[in-house]
């Protein structure tokens, strides 16, 4: 019943057992990373290709994501709006204009142009002989062991992840408010309540929500999953340079695993310096929560 949960977390858990102190190797490792992530993503858009009547599924896959982009975004948006309430705004000097914001949104569109080339390249692929879903998974693995050899050379000791009860608040209200969001949201389509948890459990990382709920639910829902997360990063970055000032726990949590690696440098440059710990702490938990839930709710369903 576990044994997907254990491939998954395996890899991960071993990855952090590597230190690694070479500034060196550890570019050419995080190199390694975002091309595993476009490697993830085109092996996706084949499994979409051999999807029967694939054209017929489209209104599943983008009704799916929108609703639950709306559901997860509101329960976080309002859950971190709460935390901000009672927590000081940001004082002191804020981070420099964000000059990169148009970049990092053309480098997520990127990523959707991968998976359409994935597509038009499983075309002409025929499914019986193309193992496609064995690649992925192997895929995943060696991803989850690179990513797990990041986390523990990222400089985030346990003491300074414990020690940071900001941090450790958004991170448990993303995560609690995005199940919130997940449940209404598999309420409002007729799915089960476990899948709802499932697709809410991504975090924002769409590279292993997409290939896990492709491999357990099919590559119609993986790919709403995929929409579903890619949509928060998307969202993310342009939210955070506006909500900053006033609501700087919303900023950092609304990109939720993101808040780590991808909208970090648009945190550093909308708040300065004083959010950077707090959002590494953030992303870190959610980011080693997300395949835990994900595939804890999906063996539950």
């Amino acid at each position: 019943m576990y044994s997907g949960l254990l491939l998954v977390l395996l890899p991960l858990a071993l990855g952090y057992c590597i230190p690694c102190r070479s500034a060196g190797i550890l570019r050419l490792l995080n190199l390694a990373v975002a091309r595993m992530v476009y490697l993830i993503l085109f092996l996706m858009g084949i499994s979409l290709a051999f999807v029967d009547n694939l054209v017929s599924h489209l209104g599943t896959i983008f009704s799916v994501s929108l609703v639950f982009v709306a559901c997860i975004s509101v329960a976080n948006l309002s859950a971190l709006w709460w935390l901000d309430r009672r927590h000081n705004r940001l004082v002191g000097n804020i981070g420099a204009p964000l000059l990169s914001k148009w970049r990092l949104l053309l480098d997520s569109v990127w990523l959707c142009a991968v998976i359409l080339a994935g597509v038009a390249v499983g075309q002409v692929l025929d499914a019986s002989w193309f193992a496609v879903d064995t690649l992925s998974e192997w895929a995943l693995m060696l991803l989850l062991l690179l990513i797990g050899i990041q986390l523990r050379n990222s400089g985030m000791p346990l003491r300074q992840i414990l020690l940071n009860p900001w941090g450790l608040k958004i991170a448990g209200l993303v995560l609690v408010s995005s199940w919130l969001g997940g449940a209404v949201g598999a309420w409002a389509l007729g799915l089960p309540l476990t899948q709802g948890l499932a697709f809410s459990s991504g975090y924002g990382w769409y590279s292993l929500s997409g290939i896990l709920i492709t491999d357990q639910l099919g590559p119609v829902l993986g790919s709403a999953a995929f929409i579903n997360d890619l949509a928060r990063e998307l969202f993310a970055i342009m939210l955070i340079p506006t909500l900053m000032r006033r609501f700087p726990s919303a900023a950092i949590g609304y990109g939720a695993a993101t808040a780590m690696d991808f909208t970090l440098p648009v945190l550093q440059r909308s708040g300065g310096m004083a959010v950077v710990p707090v959002a590494i702490v953030s992303g870190f938990i959610l980011s080693l929560a997300a395949p835990l839930f994900m595939l804890g709710f999906l063996s539950l369903g």
